[in-house]
């Protein structure tokens, strides 16, 4: 094991990673503790309908930051078809940052995706049985990103973002998801 290798495995992972949600976070209020652990993707809308190509992904969840984060990585296509040669337009590597805000009682989510270099922030909430995601693109263009469909082995996620014309909202992208097992 090398210098970098061991500064990982000893150092920057152990640091990043926690074992559940941190106790200052009311149980009510864990609105992602629940994604914890590693999912399939079925890629149905990415900007366009890609339903009929069947591409896939895969995303990964975990708490970090002392439990007061849950993070994350989305990757399309999965990790075992990435290849150097990628279309940019269906390459996904990015992560969101999901962290407690006790004076909103709300989360505050950052996405960011090195590949494409979109950035996105939102604020997060439980409505019903959904989480709702509340915010803006890099460019200012407002967003919702949706959990809906949730079970503790399966959810629907929408992106949409709102057009020039202040009412209609364009779906930008659709997952569904399932548990790894």
């Amino acid at each position: 094991m090398n210098l970098s290798e061991a500064n990982l495995e000893q150092g920057f992972f152990p640091a990043l990673a926690a074992p559940g949600r941190a106790t200052d976070i009311p149980e009510a209020d864990d609105v992602y503790g629940w994604l914890v652990g590693s999912w399939e993707l079925d890629v149905r809308h990415y900007r366009v309908d890609v339903a009929p190509q069947h591409i896939k992904g895969e995303s990964h969840f975990a708490w970090v930051l002392e439990g007061r984060a849950v993070q994350d990585v989305w990757i399309m296509p999965p990790r075992s078809q990435r290849s150097p040669r990628l279309d940019t337009g269906n390459d996904m590597y990015g992560t969101t940052l999901r962290i407690w805000d006790a004076t909103l009682r709300a989360w505050r989510v950052t996405y960011l995706n090195p590949a494409t270099g979109q950035r996105d922030e939102l604020i997060g909430r439980r409505v019903g049985h959904d989480i709702i995601q509340i915010g803006a693109h890099a460019n200012g263009t407002p967003i919702r990103w949706n959990f809906t469909d949730i079970a503790s082995d399966a959810f629907r996620w929408t992106g949409v973002a709102l057009e020039p014309d202040g009412v209609t909202w364009r779906l930008e992208a659709e997952f569904i998801a399932q548990r790894m097992r």
